[in-house]
């Protein structure tokens, strides 16, 4: 390509510059090439397009022309490199997720699932064989409830819960999710570990949800330890960030279970969600 421009750039030296052509070359060269060669082969285009301009020769143009040219291919081997890079992280993270021993999901803002790894697959056993594209309220409903999509603040929290399996069974499972923002959209990921094993009982029982018991309001103190609990903040450090005794935090706890009538901290996170979403 750079031999076509000069040589049509010398047939019409007299007429007709095409010096400004030579950026193309460069461009689609700077992916491959390394930065001495982009920028030699800058300084070679900017001495052909002085050697074949319309104006008089000149060192000053020279240079600048060659600092052109070499700054265009330069940047574009640096926005190559960084996509090479990017691609790189990316399918060393989509293998690290794949091998993962743990459910990985995440769900768009219409609760559908949309990506799925293996472990997930297996864990949860959608009767089409793949959970990408199944509604998460299907398999764990709980999810179901973490975002809303008027809503722009994120958050990280933990539960214990059940999940529907696709072949009718249930299995205790303890979830750690993540929502976040994708141009724009909200979307939630998660990591689902299988517990029945170690909590078949305790868990079974502590996740069923109390029924029956309606909406009570919460003062401000109570509002605020609701939502470092929600954030997983053991009773030290909530009375530490809201500067009160260890005592009266534990005291306010106490009040927030007679009031929810939940038993246990993951119980009160998911009352949390279904009740007091708009507080957290």
């Amino acid at each position: 390509m750079i031999l076509v421009i000069a040589s049509v750039d010398w047939r019409t030296s007299p007429y007709l510059a095409l010096g400004f052509l030579y950026v193309l070359p460069i461009v689609l060269s700077a992916g491959f090439l390394p930065r001495w060669a982009t920028v030699l082969l800058g300084l070679g285009c900017a001495v052909l397009a002085e050697a074949f301009g319309l104006a008089d020769r000149s060192f000053v143009r020279l240079v600048l022309e060659a600092v052109a040219l070499s700054g265009c291919g330069l940047f574009v081997a640096e926005l190559c490199r960084n996509r090479q890079l990017t691609l790189k992280v990316q399918e060393r993270f989509r293998a690290l997720v794949e091998t993962s021993p743990a459910a990985i999901i995440t769900v768009n803002d219409r609760g559908v699932v949309e990506l799925a790894n293996r472990a997930a697959d297996a864990l949860m056993l959608p009767s089409e064989g793949h959970l990408s594209g199944q509604p998460i309220a299907a398999f764990v409903p709980e999810l179901q409830h973490a975002f809303r999509r008027e809503e722009e603040s994120q958050f990280r929290a933990s539960m214990h819960c059940q999940v529907h399996r696709g072949n009718g069974e249930n299995c205790a499972a303890e979830v750690w999710f993540s929502t976040y923002h994708e141009g724009g959209v909200p979307k939630l990921a998660a990591i689902i570990a299988d517990v029945s094993e170690q909590r078949s009982v305790a868990v079974q029982s502590d996740s069923t949800p109390p029924e029956g018991i309606e909406r009570l309001a919460l003062n401000g103190r109570e509002v605020a330890i609701l939502r470092l609990v929600f954030e997983g903040l053991p009773n030290r450090e909530i009375a530490s960030r809201l500067e009160m005794t260890g005592s009266a935090a534990k005291h306010t706890l106490e009040r927030l279970f007679s009031k929810t009538g939940a038993h246990s901290r993951s119980q009160l996170v998911r009352v949390a969600l279904e009740r007091y979403r708009d507080l957290l």
